[in-house]
């Protein structure tokens, strides 16, 4: 009985730590190119198109949050981010891609998000496909994952499981814009 036991527990630990690491490896890695992708903004200056923000802000320093939930971890999360543009006098640009197949369902959640943390320097848009735009190669097992770059190029990847974001997270991520501010 205690060798299954610990057999279970032991296997229960190994695919919790594959899981973390197949987030934590989320996306492109540093000194990536970032790629061309449409999204369908939702809340920001040209909600109910599809565009490509990632061609729009050109070389400008990015935040981008690719989720597949909005919670309020995930709220806490973009919060920080648009603090973030603010606060950069909006040189940086950033912008929330929600991955999800129910594009109304996600409509809603992003405009209830917009209004109730009052987010006005970061568009929130849906990417049509839970998976995400296959050049970013965003892990199925990643809830979260936050990608900055700057003059197109990948400087920051931070990847969350499910349940592995915390609201004390969001202001370490955002404080990460440092690195794509030089």
């Amino acid at each position: 009985m205690n060798r299954a036991l610990t057999f279970t527990a032991a296997l229960f630990a190994v695919t919790a730590i594959a899981i973390a690491a197949d987030s934590a490896d989320s996306g492109l890695k540093k000194g990536d190119r970032v790629a061309a992708f449409n999204v369908k903004d939702v809340t920001g200056p040209s909600a109910g198109k599809s565009l490509c923000y990632r061609c729009q802000y050109g070389g400008a320093p990015v935040a981008c949050v690719f989720t597949r939930e909005i919670n309020d971890d995930v709220a806490a999360l973009v919060k920080e981010i648009d603090s973030a543009v603010d606060s950069s006098g909006k040189k940086m640009k950033a912008f929330v891609v929600l991955l999800t197949d129910d594009a109304d369902k996600g409509a809603g959640e992003l405009k209830k998000l917009a209004e109730a943390k009052g987010i006005k320097h970061t568009p929130l848009t849906i990417f049509d496909g839970a998976s995400g735009p296959g050049a970013y190669k965003i892990s199925k097992d990643a809830e979260v994952t936050v990608l900055m770059w700057a003059g197109s190029k990948l400087k920051v990847n931070q990847g969350f499981a499910k349940g592995e974001l915390k609201a004390d997270d969001a202001k370490k991520v955002a404080g990460q814009t440092s690195e794509i501010l030089d």
